[in-house]
């Protein structure tokens, strides 16, 4: 059941008109209930900011693997063009909704938060990626940094979308399906949460780019899919790149153990692995700037990693970079306020995800000319091709 009276708000996200337009249609409209598009971790992140309170904190350990990595540098690309933005035209990214719940606050309404939450919109919509669309993301977010546009003239413009849509807008063409969860999605999200508040008169306040999809989903709501169905994160389909990251691993094990029981010499060979993939890591470790005690580890693990599918050399090295950098929740807050590639080299964190890759790269590349120098010769002895 839909709120008798109930009036969208469509916003720029660093705009100062709708700022204003946002703080003055709340205190005329005296609404009962003021929702916003926020979910509840952005929306105690973003009190915490105002109150000038450390954001939630977030362990080293967790953000450098696997998944977590990528979702990382995903939310910190996003904040830091949200923010490079709002620096343009001279308004603080989110304004709109720290006006919304302080003027909710004057006229005594309640606040509902109607947003998904943030990690679940970007973990589905990396899911719907390929490989391809993710290196070009990742692409996107290198090059940003070195981007020499010029500042935005016209922020109103920036309503023919919210903040993540305006970002994937970009890649729309690259990848439609992940355009579709950020914002398809999410209308729908928002409009059955909206039609859930039974109070008589709300406001809500949401991206430009999603009062249309909004409408249009409250005006025919047996077309919203469950909630829960947008709450699933699915586990993807195992990719051809996926059941090749599991089958080298083993096929390198299994011609170990082949060539040693057909009485093969294999010292030589495990020797070679080692010092490829374990000097390539230190030598990848090296050159992304790390201190030598992250190297030496990178070397003393990549040999193990590079044959085990869920462990990643890169982890072990960034791990220690990250004891010796003594990395602090100051250098995850100011990653976004870095101005150009000079002065993400002066912030610790970074410094430690650079480590992790440049680890991780050294290893691969390591592991790659194993194949045909290490595994394919021990595979012609042992089948008696050679």
């Amino acid at each position: 059941m839909a709120p008798e009276n109930l009036k969208i708000i469509g916003t720029a996200h660093v705009s100062d008109k709708s700022v204003e337009e946002v703080r003055q249609t709340i205190l005329e409209e005296n609404p009962d209930v003021v929702a916003v598009e926020l979910c509840q971790n952005r929306y105690l992140n973003m009190m915490a900011e105002k109150n000038g309170q450390q954001k939630q904190d977030v362990p080293i350990k967790e953000i450098i693997k696997g998944n977590n990595l990528t979702m990382f540098l995903v939310s910190t690309f996003l904040s830091y063009f949200q923010k490079k933005i709002g620096e343009d035209v001279g308004v603080k990214p989110g304004s709109e909704m720290i006006a919304a719940i302080e003027a909710a606050d004057e006229v005594g309404a309640k606040v509902a938060l109607i947003d998904r939450d943030i990690q679940i919109t970007l973990k589905r919509a990396l899911n719907q990626m390929s490989y391809f669309e993710k290196a070009k993301f990742v692409y996107g977010i290198i090059a940003s940094f070195f981007s020499k546009e010029e500042a935005i003239e016209d922020i109103e413009s920036i309503k023919e979308g919210d903040t993540l849509a305006e970002i994937m807008g970009y890649f729309k063409d690259m990848s439609p399906k992940a355009f579709d969860v950020l914002v398809t999605e999410r209308d729908a999200f928002m409009a059955s949460r909206l039609l859930e508040i039974n109070e008589e008169n709300v406001v809500a306040v949401v991206g430009a780019g999603h009062q249309e999809g909004i409408k249009k989903n409250m005006e025919n709501p047996k077309d919203i899919p469950p909630l829960q169905e947008l709450l699933n994160i699915k586990k993807s389909k195992i990719p051809i790149g996926k059941l090749i990251l599991f089958s080298i691993p083993a096929i390198f094990i299994i011609i170990f153990v082949l060539a040693f029981i057909n009485g093969i010499n294999i010292k030589t060979s495990i020797m070679q692995f080692v010092l490829l993939t374990g000097g390539l890591s230190f030598i990848g470790s090296i050159l992304s700037g790390s201190k030598i005690y992250s190297a030496v580890t990178a070397f003393l693990v990549a040999p193990v990693t590079s044959i085990h599918p869920l462990l990643a050399a890169g982890w072990f090295s960034g791990i220690v970079e990250a004891k010796y950098r003594h990395v602090s929740m100051d250098d995850m807050s100011n990653i976004t306020k870095c101005e150009s590639f000079r002065e993400l080299l002066g912030n610790n964190l970074f410094r430690v995800l650079l480590v992790v890759v440049g680890t991780d790269i050294g290893c691969t590349i390591g592991t790659l000319i194993s194949i045909p120098n290490v595994f394919l010769p021990l595979f012609n002895k042992i089948f008696g091709f050679g």
